[in-house]
């Protein structure tokens, strides 16, 4: 309400300073500039609704003094359109392009927030994922670990003293399985079950994805690698033949996995497909997979070749733990 009224006002007194213009004194000039700058600065700095109106119905006498004097009505309207009229709708003008920059501004931030926060959730399941991974093959060697104890335990050769030294190490190795139980428990997600290792070698994943009709070759000399790393070259390939078998339908695809100079390297590419779809977007996974490998101290490429898509991964044996033969 008071937008309206001040730039009534404006607009008043710029109708009433632009009657008589034959004889203009220097403060009648003066006022015409400080009314550009009110007018600009209003709309620049005042979002005023229905402002046309208020323009209409303060140019309205001047309408009415045209019908008595051409001249003076004339130039009180002209003057109202270039004192006060031109200077708000530019003010207002910016004023929009201002909020637009500001909108375009708060918008991309919004996007980058949504692309962290895809990214942090692709992380901490791909953390939870390797958390399992670890508790089958640490709680599998501590198991061991608890038997051996529990067999010296009961040797007969031993003297007392050696066996409550093998049953403290028995009930060590109990309670850390235990312990590694819960902080793998406590990494899963609620309400999500927990992801178990494939189990599987690669030759039985791409034979179990061509006979659900997806076009896939496997290159021979699958070499044999640590349980950690293999696990990793299984998700790599899993999830390449899903997304070939998502957004390539059609395309023959190709897995080689390969072991030489401390690294595995596996390569998933498929041909053009037959039939183009739009990606959806949105999906984390690639991001789970780079986050995977880079945990493993290796790098994942994944992007246009040869007319196709391609997915290499490339993990050092030795960050693992074993050699390269």
């Amino acid at each position: 309400m008071r937008d309206r009224a001040s730039l009534a006002s404006i607009a008043a007194l710029c109708l009433v300073n632009g009657l008589f213009l034959d004889a203009l004194p220097l403060w009648r000039q003066t006022v015409f500039l400080l009314l550009v700058l009110l007018g600009y600065l209003h709309g620049r700095h005042c979002p005023t609704r229905r402002g046309g109106v208020v323009l209409g119905l303060v140019a309205a006498p001047g309408f009415i003094t045209m019908a008595v004097n051409f001249a003076i009505g004339f130039g009180a309207l002209a003057c109202l359109g270039l004192f006060v009229i031109l200077p708000w709708l530019a003010g207002r003008f910016r004023r929009q392009q201002a909020e637009l920059v500001r909108a375009g501004r708060a918008r991309v931030a919004q996007l980058e927030r949504e692309r962290e926060l895809i990214a942090d959730r692709a992380e901490l399941r791909e953390r939870a994922r390797i958390a399992t991974d670890m508790h089958d093959s640490l709680g599998h060697e501590l198991a061991l670990i608890a038997v051996r104890a529990g067999a010296l335990e009961l040797d007969p050769e031993l003297n007392d003293r050696t066996r409550a030294a093998a049953a403290h190490l028995r009930e060590s190795a109990t309670t850390a399985t235990d312990r590694l139980r819960r902080t793998v428990g406590l990494l899963r997600e609620n309400g999500v079950a927990p992801t178990e290792p494939a189990g599987e070698p690669i030759a039985e994943l791409v034979d179990r994805a061509r006979r659900a009709g997806l076009a896939v070759a496997l290159r021979p000399g699958t070499p044999a690698l640590p349980p950690t790393v293999d696990s990793a070259v299984h998700r790599v390939v899993q999830e390449s033949l899903t997304n070939a078998a998502r957004h390539a339908p059609g395309a023959e695809v190709t897995v080689s996995v390969e072991r030489h100079a401390g690294a595995a390297t596996v390569a998933v590419h498929n041909s053009a497909p037959a039939e183009r779809r739009e990606s959806a977007g949105g999906g984390t996974g690639l991001a789970a997979l780079r986050e995977r490998v880079r945990l493993l101290g290796g790098t994942v490429h994944a992007g246009p070749e040869n007319g196709g898509f391609a997915v290499i991964a490339r993990i050092p044996l030795a960050e693992t733990g074993t050699e390269s033969p």
